[in-house]
């Protein structure tokens, strides 16, 4: 889940109410200054920061829709709220981590991306390959950045390892994806 926002106690606010739908957290990745794009500014304000959490419960790919449509819900809830003066005083960004993949899930379509159901779309953001995440041309900025790929790496190690103790399966495959990653 990438969370993102100005205000410390809005940022706050998300990870527990994350925490409260989807299980305690997993894995932080470090938290960033957000500046490699202005699009937000306008409905959220300057001097955004921005995090990954990785929740230590493992979710059905399939719900990937589902979940976009209940961080929508809890982005509404905080603005109706009213204690910000901005209209979206924080961005809930699910996804979805396999071995060979991040999925980013989006309710703005575009030519790269596939459409889930109830208005949600999902673009594959990075692939695994030898031994590392890697952007695609269409990856945002910020999902480029060292620290990220980084923490990414370290979320599909975990995520390897909950998978095996999940499914005691062999070290070849592990829930049907290939070791180092998806093959073409």
């Amino acid at each position: 889940m990438a969370v993102f926002g100005r205000h410390p106690d809005a940022l706050a606010w998300a990870r527990g109410r994350l925490e409260g739908e989807f299980g305690g957290g997993a894995l932080d990745g470090p938290a960033y200054d957000f500046d490699q794009t202005a699009y937000y500014e306008p409905t959220m304000g300057p001097g955004l920061r921005k995090q990954f959490f990785l929740f230590a419960g493992l979710i059905d790919p399939g719900r990937l829709a589902e979940v976009k449509r209940r961080t929508n819900a809890l982005e509404d809830e905080l603005a109706r709220a009213g204690v910000y003066p901005e209209p979206r005083p924080v961005n809930l960004d699910p996804g979805a981590l396999s071995l060979g993949k991040f999925l980013l899930a989006t309710t703005k379509d575009q030519s790269h991306r596939v459409y889930l159901r109830d208005g949600v779309f999902a673009e594959v953001t990075l692939r695994y390959r030898d031994g590392a995440f890697e952007p695609w041309p269409w990856t945002y900025a910020d999902y480029r950045q060292p620290a990220v790929l980084e923490f990414f790496r370290e979320a599909r190690s975990l995520y390897r390892r909950l998978l095996r103790d999940t499914h005691a399966g062999g070290d070849e495959y592990v829930h049907g994806q290939p070791d180092e990653g998806d093959a073409c």
